[in-house]
C-alpha cells in the first residue's frame, strides 16, 4: 500500500450524493487521500434526475459508470439490479485497486457495493450505519454493516446499535452526517436566490410564492409497492384541496416507483392541479434553500428526519417509510389518512422555524471522515467483538 490511500465511492442514487458530497471534498483535498469515484445505478438516469450531471458540476472526476438498473421497479426487479451490480462492480475494483470502499445507507443497490468489495478483500466503509426504518431498507442498512470494516454513524443512537450489533468500538465512530454540513453552509446562507421552474424547468402550472409554498418528496415503501399509487394519491388530493404553491419532486427508483409515478400523471391529467409544479431532481445545495424557505416538508423522505431536524422545517412525515427513525420536535408522524394529513399540514404551516435540532451532526462531518480515513488502520478481516 502506498502512503496515499486510494478511497472508491460509490454513488447509486440521487439521494446518496448528498448524503456524501462534503465528505467527497474532505477526501479529494486531503493530501494523504486520493478519492476514486464509481456513478452507478439510478444516478446516471435522466428519468430519476440525472445526478451525474451534478456531480460533475461540482468538479468530480468520475473513474468509473455502472449501469446496472434493469428496468420493472418491482421487487424482482430490485434483486436483479442488485446481481448486476455485484457483478460489475467486482470488475470495477478489479481494475481501480481502492485501498478502500464507501458504501453509503441503505438502498437496496447499496448491498451490491458491500459484496463486491467484501469479497475481494477490500476494507469496506459503511455511512449512516445502525439506523432503523422498518422496512427492506432496514435489513440492507445492517447487511451493510456486518459486512462493513469501518463505520462512520449520525447519531449516537445509532453508534450504541452498531456496537450492540458486534461491531468493534475502535472501528465505529459518530461523524454525524455529512448532509448536515451542507445544511449548515444554507443555514448561513438562506435566502432563495434563484427561481426553481426558471432553473430546473420541470412540469406544471407557475404560481407566485411569495406567500409561502410546500415541499413535498413522496417515495413508495418497498414492503407496501402495490399501495404505492393510492398512497400518492391521497397526498395529492389534500395538496391539491389546499390550493397552496407546492414544489413535488419525482419519486426514487424502488419497487412501487412506477405506482407512484403512475399514480401522479394520472392525477396531473385529470384534475390539472393549479398549484403544483413537479421536479426530477436539484443540486443538493438549492433543495435544501427550497426546503429552508418552504413552510413545511410533506412526504415520506428521509430528509424530513435528518437535515429538516437541523434546519427546523416543519415536516409531516406520512406512513411507515422513516418508522423508528430518530426524529427531532420539526416530524409530525401521520398515515395515510387524507383527513390526518391536511390536519397535520395546517397545524405545521402555523408552527415556528426554530425546533431546529442536532441529533444528526454540527456541520463538520465530512473533514472528521477524511482525518479518520487518512489515519486509521484498515483490515478487511473481523469478528464478533465479544
Amino acid at each position: 500500500m502506498s502512503d496515499i490511500r486510494k478511497i472508491c465511492a460509490v454513488i447509486t442514487a440521487r439521494p446518496s450524493y448528498s448524503r456524501v458530497k462534503t465528505a467527497l471534498q474532505a477526501i479529494q483535498a486531503h493530501p494523504k487521500l486520493e478519492l476514486q469515484l464509481v456513478v452507478a445505478g439510478s444516478a446516471l438516469l435522466d428519468r430519476y434526475g440525472t445526478a451525474v450531471n451534478f456531480i460533475e458540476r461540482d468538479g468530480f472526476t468520475i473513474n468509473e459508470k455502472v449501469f446496472m438498473v434493469l428496468e420493472g421497479e418491482n421487487k424482482t426487479a430490485m434483486a436483479k439490479t442488485t446481481g448486476l451490480g455485484v457483478m460489475e462492480l467486482a470488475n470495477v475494483f478489479y481494475n481501480l485497486q481502492p485501498d478502500a470502499v464507501m458504501t453509503i445507507a441503505d438502498r437496496f443497490e447499496t448491498i451490491a457495493t458491500s459484496i463486491a468489495a467484501a469479497y475481494q478483500n477490500i476494507p469496506l466503509i459503511h455511512l449512516q450505519g445502525g439506523e432503523v426504518t422498518g422496512n427492506i431498507d432496514e435489513k440492507v442498512r445492517h447487511a451493510n454493516t456486518k459486512l462493513a470494516d469501518i463505520h462512520f454513524v449520525t447519531s449516537e443512537d445509532a453508534k450504541v446499535r452498531v456496537e450492540k450489533m458486534g461491531e468493534d468500538a475502535n472501528y465505529v465512530f459518530n461523524t454525524g452526517c455529512p448532509s448536515i454540513d451542507l445544511a449548515a453552509a444554507v443555514l448561513k446562507s438562506p435566502k432563495l436566490d434563484f427561481d426553481p421552474v426558471e432553473k430546473y424547468g420541470g412540469v406544471g402550472e407557475t404560481f407566485a410564492t411569495e406567500n409561502g409554498y410546500l415541499v413535498v418528496m413522496q417515495h413508495p415503501v418497498t414492503t407496501e409497492y402495490h399501495q404505492a399509487k393510492e398512497a400518492v394519491q391521497k397526498t395529492l388530493r389534500v395538496i391539491d384541496e389546499l390550493q397552496m404553491p407546492t414544489y413535488w419532486f419525482w419519486p426514487n427508483v424502488d419497487a412501487g416507483a412506477d405506482g407512484t409515478s403512475n399514480g401522479i400523471r394520472s392525477y396531473r391529467e385529470k384534475h390539472h392541479p393549479k398549484y403544483i409544479h413537479f421536479f426530477k431532481n436539484m443540486e443538493p445545495f438549492d433543495f435544501l434553500k427550497l426546503l429552508v424557505n418552504s413552510k413545511c416538508l410533506v412526504g415520506n423522505s428521509s430528509v424530513g428526519i435528518r437535515e429538516c431536524s437541523f434546519l427546523g422545517v416543519p415536516v409531516v412525515n406520512i406512513g411507515t417509510r422513516q418508522n423508528r427513525r430518530l426524529r427531532g420536535k420539526n416530524v409530525i408522524d401521520v398515515a395515510y389518512d387524507e383527513a390526518e394529513i391536511k390536519k397535520a399540514i395546517q397545524l405545521q404551516l402555523n408552527q415556528p422555524k426554530n425546533q431546529r435540532s442536532e441529533i444528526y451532526g454540527v456541520g463538520n462531518s465530512g473533514a472528521r471522515i477524511a482525518e479518520i480515513l487518512a489515519t486509521i488502520d484498515l483490515r478487511y478481516h473481523k469478528t464478533i467483538s465479544y
